[in-house]
């Protein structure tokens, strides 16, 4: 063979290997794109179902079964286990079933999954106020009333109000919850506490204008109706307690506080 010729045969056999191995790459490209596709839609599928576990999750929460509540969420992350949202509510309902430590490890991951959640901080921040952390809690507070974009305010000045009231700062309280009634005017817990704070001043007058914004609502809880019955007391107003009265007898039988309007105790 003449070395043109085997020059020529050479280079055919590098063009045909290349020509091979660009094609061995493509096929394997192909098949890349198909398993990260493949793993695109299972990851899609997987998400889909620790969604429903959620929902299934709040809903018994809601309905007060917090032990079926719980089985949805570890259920939710065998299948997701960087679930954040499922961290949070599981923090909730052992805090709410007294289980301390079980509460903040949760809420603790939660926020370690997600640091810039306020959601989660104001919900930890309250959790710490109840537990006899009032300056750690309100830290937690304060970051999400600090936040532009954190969307419920109110709900964290709130928290914070009460929190500086167990810290035995009613002045404090009052800024707090001033402030929440200019995010949210109508907030009937904001306008209750801020009623229970201007009772205990004395000042009957500017407490029976929030309470009566409270009182426009449908559903009242009898902490409520008593603080109203109260205000109305001492403003002297008898038709209006009365009428309190019959709706707290009518809402709420078995309360203590009707126990105490029953028995004329107001100042308890």
């Amino acid at each position: 063979m003449k070395i043109s010729q085997m020059r020529q045969y050479c280079l055919q056999g590098v063009v045909l290997a290349l020509a091979l191995g660009l094609t061995a790459c493509a096929n394997k490209r192909l098949e890349g794109e198909r398993q990260e596709e493949n793993i695109s839609v299972e990851k899609q599928e997987a998400q889909k179902r620790a969604g429903i576990r959620m929902q299934l999750a709040i809903g018994y929460y809601q309905q007060g079964q917090p032990k079926v509540a719980l089985e949805e969420i570890r259920q939710a992350l065998l299948i997701s286990s960087n679930l954040v949202d499922a961290y949070s509510l599981r923090a909730l309902i052992f805090m709410d079933m007294g289980e301390k430590q079980l509460a903040e490890d949760n809420f603790l991951h939660a926020l370690k999954l997600s640091p810039g959640n306020n959601d989660i901080g104001n919900n930890y921040g309250w959790f710490l106020c109840l537990n006899g952390r009032e300056s750690q809690g309100l830290a937690y507070l304060e970051k999400a009333i600090k936040d532009p974009n954190y969307a419920a305010p109110g709900k964290a000045l709130n928290n914070a109000g009460l929190c500086s009231l167990r810290m035995k700062d009613a002045v404090g309280a009052e800024r707090y919850f001033m402030q929440g009634l200019r995010e949210e005017p109508a907030n009937p817990a904001i306008n209750a506490n801020l009623a229970k704070i201007l009772y205990d001043r004395g000042e009957y007058k500017q407490a029976r204008f929030y309470i009566g914004r409270v009182l426009k609502f449908d559903v009242l809880a009898a902490d409520v109706l008593w603080l109203a019955i109260k205000i109305d007391k001492k403003l002297g107003d008898d038709a209006s307690v009365s009428n309190l009265g019959t709706q707290l007898r009518r809402r709420h039988p078995n309360s203590k506080e009707l126990s105490q309007y029953q028995r004329g105790v107001f100042d308890e």
